[in-house]
């Protein structure tokens, strides 16, 4: 591992989601959920969930770009959640499930840009991106419950219904990212 960590802050869909996955990703050393793009400081699940605070659910991952590029681990976020619906993720419905992009420096927004553009190119979803992007201006983590959830969680009916599938499909397509231990 590299001396150097990033970070990177995502929003797409429930944050169990995107936190399971990711946790998988060779590269990347930490995961948390939390909430971010909103206009209340400290925002709990609860006010968060009725829409009103303006916050999306994110995770923010600490990567080694030296092992692992942004663009790659945008890469990765495109293909496990569906980009072209706005503020919804299958049956979740919500401005804070919106698909978006939070830059930490000007070189993440340029490459964010770049890999939408790839994306769109490669016409991967049939539907036009409402991925928004913009500058992480704060990120409040989310309670201690919803760390780790799908692994403290593997039973509960959103986790195998919903959660799963993508954790199973990003092994399958990116099975070479994949941590060792994560595959077993």
């Amino acid at each position: 591992m590299s001396a150097t960590q990033e970070t990177a802050t995502l929003g797409g869909g429930c944050f169990w989601c995107l936190e399971a996955v990711f946790k998988d990703l060779r590269g990347v050393s930490w995961v948390m959920s939390g909430y971010a793009a909103g206009h209340i400081a400290n925002p709990s699940y609860k006010a968060v969930c009725t829409g009103n605070t303006g916050h999306a659910e994110v995770v923010q991952v600490k990567f080694d770009p030296a092992e692992l590029s942004y663009a790659d681990l945008l890469r990765v976020f495109f293909s496990i959640h569906d980009p072209t619906t706005l503020n919804r993720q299958g049956n979740d419905v919500g401005t804070q499930y919106r698909s978006i992009i939070l830059t930490h420096s000007d070189a993440q927004a340029a490459t964010a840009k770049a890999v939408m553009q790839e994306i769109a190119d490669a016409k991967i979803w049939s539907g036009k991106l409402v991925t928004q992007i913009e500058p992480l201006t704060a990120f409040y983590e989310a309670e201690p419950e919803h760390h780790d959830y799908f692994a403290q969680n593997p039973w509960s009916g959103y986790c195998q219904v919903v959660v799963a599938p993508k954790v199973v499909k990003f092994r399958k397509q990116f099975a070479d990212r994949v941590k060792r231990d994560a595959a077993a």
